[in-house]
């Protein structure tokens, strides 16, 4: 006869069974009981604890990235859970696994508005078009086996995602002798690709465009012989730059925001396209031009883990709903003609993206500094040098991830790990907490670029790495503003600044408050030796760098952006 537990502690061991090794939170006294249950089963699970649930729900996505198995965070009720919904969003946006666990009211006092009491299936429910998969409430211990299980699955299988399971209080006090469900793997939905090498043979532009979660290094690496089989020209979509190898002569560029213009032509030249894995966002489309809605002029093959996400934006000539596991297996296997008609359009595709990797002066610049007192294109070539092949490189969102993401080459899944964390979805604050989880969960090398604002988010996270024996490498760009929302505003509203201007305290003397080594560059020149004292120390290290307000993106000034808008009138 089984012994019983409280429902807190088989909550805890039902996540053991499922391969959860560590999860992130911010305690709260709604679920004390498994707060206990993580300490009946310390030497088989960490719980890390965070400073602010949206740097928690952060580092769970990030974790879920890394590992495609569902990234964990237990939150307390109301503003816990509010607090943490920017991660929910963000793994719902960037397709990402996780489970979220949200510590509740009694089932004595539910529907009563009682202290931080929410209605979860409203906030969080399918319902919102952006939040959980699902959202399911625990009112029977015993059923927690099925609900912890289920909840696993959902966030895998399809187009994964987050999934939400409210705990009330009184049901993780109660005894249970329920038994953990064996480990849940992701179902893959098989595909045919017969139909997709007729499409193949009768083109002339073909152009892959590979992105969006489920994709794992085996996958990673089937994709790349497929393309190699047909000497395909392959694009990542948005913030999934590491899909296929940068270095890889076959690759293409990024298709996202500020795409090499020649790319963004390449795209719209193709004549048939497969997007194998991304849902065609607006970013990876630029707001649905290059591929245009709901019928592109390109022939369209998309091949996505969510039926439902097939033909509800765009309407293709082949739609295969597939994990990439089972999509990848079966396009490597395509058979090929020895002849191909785009072997030079391919060939010129990464002729244009290694152009792109080129940097340029920036109108307005001085001539002995034409990009700005400190060369960000030479900052991100020395990152290219010295970080190893399998660092992990993280960001959140603003102007400051461009460097990275045009000049810095990822090295693809296919070599065995993932190395770009960053969110689809924009959130800013992401970047820090993100590389802290990737460190603690790898003890791989994080680097992390940001912002001045984008830090401000999250930067009490950098306690949560001192304390769990966490470190990452933080650049942070201080330009005194919210700099992309400053480039919007000077485009449309130009020379009349307001809301946009930021006075920054000192990041070096915070981020040595809270435990982190700190130097402040403000040279090229300097650059080089603080990154190598960064590399080799034994905590984490922020790299303060200012940034002339101007230098505002890769390709241009904000005076540049000014002058353009008052040419428009």
């Amino acid at each position: 006869m089984s012994t019983s537990q409280p429902a807190g502690h088989l909550i805890v061991e039902c996540l053991v069974e499922q391969g959860m090794e560590i999860a992130f939170g911010v305690p709260g006294e709604s679920f004390l009981a498994v707060l206990d249950g993580f300490h009946a089963y310390r030497e088989r699970a960490r719980f890390i604890v965070n400073r602010q649930e949206g740097g928690a729900a952060f580092m769970a996505e990030a974790h879920g990235k890394l590992t495609g198995r569902p990234g964990v965070c237990f939150v307390t009720r109301g503003p816990g859970a509010t607090n943490a919904s920017i991660g929910v969003h963000t793994a719902f946006q960037d397709s990402t696994p996780m489970v979220l666990f949200v510590g509740d009211v009694g089932s004595d006092f539910r529907d009563r508005e009682a202290f931080q009491e929410v209605d979860y299936g409203s906030f969080f429910g399918p319902g919102t078009k952006g939040f959980a998969k699902r959202v399911e409430r625990i009112d029977d211990a015993n059923r927690i086996p099925e609900y912890v299980a289920r909840a696993f699955a959902t966030a895998m299988n399809g187009r994964p995602g987050p999934v939400v399971l409210v705990l009330p209080e009184d049901m993780l006090r109660s005894q249970t002798a329920a038994r953990p469900l064996k480990r849940v793997e992701a179902v893959q939905p098989w595909s045919d690709p017969g139909a997709l090498r007729e499409l193949l043979l009768k083109s002339e532009r073909p152009l892959v465009i590979s992105g969006g979660g489920g994709w794992t290094a085996q996958a990673a690496q089937a994709l790349q012989r497929f393309a190699e089989n047909w000497r395909l020209p392959v694009a990542n979509a948005f913030r999934f730059q590491d899909t296929f190898d940068n270095h890889h002569p076959l690759y293409a560029g990024d298709v996202g925001i500020a795409i090499n213009p020649k790319l963004a032509q390449r795209v719209k030249d193709a004549d048939l396209i497969l997007a194998i894995g991304p849902r065609l966002g607006e970013m990876t489309t630029g707001g649905y031009t290059l591929l245009e809605a709901p019928k592109p002029r390109q022939k369209l093959v998309h091949i996505h883990a969510s039926a439902e996400e097939l033909n509800r934006v765009y309407q293709a000539d082949l739609a295969i709903n597939a994990g990439m596991s089972a999509a990848a297996r079966s396009l490597e296997v395509l058979s090929a003609p020895n002849t191909l008609p785009w072997e030079e359009w391919a060939a010129q595709a990464h002729v244009d993206y290694e152009a792109n990797l080129e940097p340029q002066a920036l109108a307005g610049m001085p001539a002995e500094t034409p990009r700005g007192p400190v060369d960000m294109a030479a900052v991100v070539a020395l990152l290219q040098k010295h970080l190893p092949p399998d660092a992990a490189i993280t960001n959140g969102a603003g102007n400051f991830a461009s460097w990275v993401h045009r000049y810095f080459r990822y090295h693809g899944l296919a070599k065995g790990h993932k190395t770009q964390l960053a969110p689809t979805s924009g959130a800013m604050g992401y970047g820090v907490p993100a590389g802290i989880a990737a460190n603690l969960a790898t003890g791989r090398v994080a680097f992390t670029i940001a912002g001045d604002g984008d830090f401000l988010m999250t930067g009490q996270e950098l306690a949560t790495a001192a304390q769990h024996g966490g470190k990452s490498i933080i650049v942070l760009l201080d330009n005194g503003m919210f700099g992309t929302i400053r480039m919007h505003q000077e485009r449309e509203y130009p020379e009349r600044e307001s809301g946009t201007a930021l006075r920054n305290p000192d990041f070096c003397g915070l981020a040595r408050a809270y435990g982190y080594a700190a130097e402040r560059v403000t040279e090229t020149a300097q650059f080089e030796a603080a990154l190598l004292r960064a590399l080799a120390a034994d905590t984490g290290t922020l790299i303060e760098i200012p940034l002339d307000p101007e230098v505002i993106t890769t390709r241009g000034t904000l005076a540049s952006i000014t002058r353009a808008a008052q040419a428009r009138g």
